[in-house]
Formats: C-alpha cells, sequence, structure tokens
C-alpha cells in the first residue's frame, strides 16, 4: 500500500491498525537500561519484607517507587 492511500484511509477515519506491521515497534524511552544501585542491608531486607507484603518482586517495588516519587516531581 502507499503512503498515500494509507494518509486518505486514515483521515477518512477507517481502521488502519492491519496495515501495520508492529512486530517491531517501541516506543521511545521505554527501552530497560540496566543500573546498579548499592543499598545498606536494612534498606534490602525492608525492601523485600514489603515486596513479599505485596506480592511483588524486589525489583519491582523499587520501579513503582521510584516512578511514584518522579511523577510527583513533574506535577
Amino acid at each position: 500500500m502507499k503512503a498515500r492511500d494509507f494518509d486518505e484511509n486514515f483521515d477518512r477515519g477507517e481502521n488502519v491498525s492491519s496495515d501495520l506491521d508492529l512486530s517491531k515497534a517501541r516506543r521511545r524511552n521505554q527501552e530497560p537500561r540496566r543500573v546498579n544501585v548499592d543499598f545498606p542491608i536494612w534498606m534490602i531486607e525492608s525492601l523485600d519484607r514489603e515486596a513479599k507484603r505485596l506480592g511483588v518482586t524486589r525489583q519491582s517495588i523499587i520501579k513503582v517507587w521510584i516512578a511514584e516519587m518522579l511523577e510527583k516531581k513533574v506535577s
């Protein structure tokens, strides 16, 4: 399909999702990047207790809490 035809279909409000190859689609700035952070033992133990209480991994709770704090800073 030519780009012109795609644009016309889109402009008419037609569903063009079947015309897209989303197999390699990426969201900008969402690619994971590994970082190393050193925490004191008491903090790791506290994180592990809270993660266990919530039924999530230590990594998940760290990411959620950091995201929440960053969102507060932006707001």
